[in-house]
């Protein structure tokens, strides 16, 4: 849907949620956080940070305009404590929740070919729309993901029973296991990636972003995606341009 609609369905939806909560004789400060708990779920539907903080701080701030006052005051904290469960501050750094195009891996397998059973990585799986994206591409691959937010770990899970989903921290993960690690940051990202693959991925492995390329780096291959998007792939060990990096 194009903006705003997303956040006035959320607003909407979560006023519905907390009136008839309130009619069933659900305390406030109840009802409040199921309504919040609805609007920051919605969140992922905002495709930038304020849009998304915009649509998880919608209905608090217009039922504080609206007269809330009755609430605790504890409760105002609510909407915060459940955006930060679902946007933890260590995982800002990283890129928004900006979905994989369906079908925007489909090219891999030509320039990056793995063998049945090979394990594939997506650092920062997010709803689990790259791990789909892989599942196309490499149905044989054993598909794995880590993301830090855990609400959005519970949702991937669901979504991509096929994988194995687990919370943490991209960053910390060992990708040693991996025959290809897949991507889909920020360009700030690229060069702490690289560094990580480099150090970690075993020769032959691949690295592969979606969108952003590494700086300094040549690539192995790159996939047009449709929408005029590109897949960056990079076999290690990486190979610096002249001049790189000195």
């Amino acid at each position: 849907m194009p903006w705003p609609l997303p956040a006035l369905a959320v607003w909407a939806s979560a006023w519905l949620v907390f009136a008839a909560l309130q009619r069933a004789a659900v305390p406030p400060a109840a009802a409040l956080v199921v309504a919040c708990l609805l609007g920051t779920a919605a969140s992922v539907l905002g495709g930038t940070w304020w849009r998304r903080g915009l649509i998880a701080a919608g209905f608090p701030l217009s039922l504080a305009l609206l007269g809330g006052a009755s609430l605790p005051h504890w409760a105002w904290l609510v909407p915060l404590a459940l955006l930060l469960c679902v946007y933890p501050l260590n995982a800002w750094r990283d890129a928004p929740l900006f979905p994989t195009p369906p079908g925007a891996l489909q090219a891999l397998p030509a320039q990056a070919p793995l063998p049945d059973g090979a394990r594939v990585l997506d650092a920062g799986c997010g709803l689990g729309d790259g791990l789909k994206a892989l599942r196309s591409a490499y149905p044989q691959a054993a598909l794995e993901g880590v993301e830090w937010s855990w609400p959005l770990r519970l949702l991937c899970a669901l979504r991509c029973p096929w994988a194995q989903v687990r919370q943490g921290d991209m960053w910390a993960a060992d990708w040693r296991p991996f025959q290809m690690v897949y991507l889909f940051q920020r360009p700030e990202s690229m060069e702490r990636a690289a560094a990580k693959a480099q150090a970690e991925l075993a020769p032959g492995a691949w690295l592969a972003s979606l969108e952003f390329a590494v700086p300094g780096v040549v690539p192995s291959a790159q996939c047009g995606v449709p929408g005029g998007r590109v897949v960056w792939l990079y076999r290690l060990p990486l190979e610096r341009r002249t001049g790189a990096g000195d």
